[in-house]
């Protein structure tokens, strides 16, 4: 299998992770009872580790779309190469360490790290061109 398939496959586990860690960062600040019913109203606010698992969350879904589709593009279209493999790499490991750091409350070495895994992105996508 493709490095960047693998790399891909563990992208996935890895968003399952941020899922995982917000909701239940969510459900300690909202309770059991609010994950667990239908949502109807305003939830509480999330403050402090659990907004950031939020946000951080929702930062992973974002980018990972282009991630997914990039990866599969240059498999599809059999682009793979040095440049390829190493952008998946810079994308995980970046995404990886930026749960943590976004968690913890790291404003500027958050912010380069997300560019990290930016810069993954792009060198996958430079394999289409």
């Amino acid at each position: 299998m493709a490095v960047e398939l693998q790399v891909l496959a563990w992208s996935i586990v890895l968003g399952l992770l941020y899922v995982v860690v917000a909701t239940s960062l969510s459900t300690q600040q909202r309770g059991l009872a609010w994950n667990a019913s239908n949502r109807d109203g305003e939830p509480i606010p999330l403050t402090g580790a659990a907004a950031r698992a939020d946000r951080a969350s929702r930062n992973f879904l974002e980018s990972f779309v282009f991630f997914a589709v990039s990866v599969l593009a240059v498999v599809l279209a059999q682009r793979a190469n040095a440049h390829t493999a190493l952008g998946v790499q810079l994308y995980f490991w970046a995404r990886l360490v930026y749960l943590p750091v976004y968690i913890i409350g790291i404003p500027y070495l958050r912010t380069l790290i997300w560019a990290v895994s930016v810069v993954g992105i792009v060198f996958v996508l430079g394999a289409l061109f």
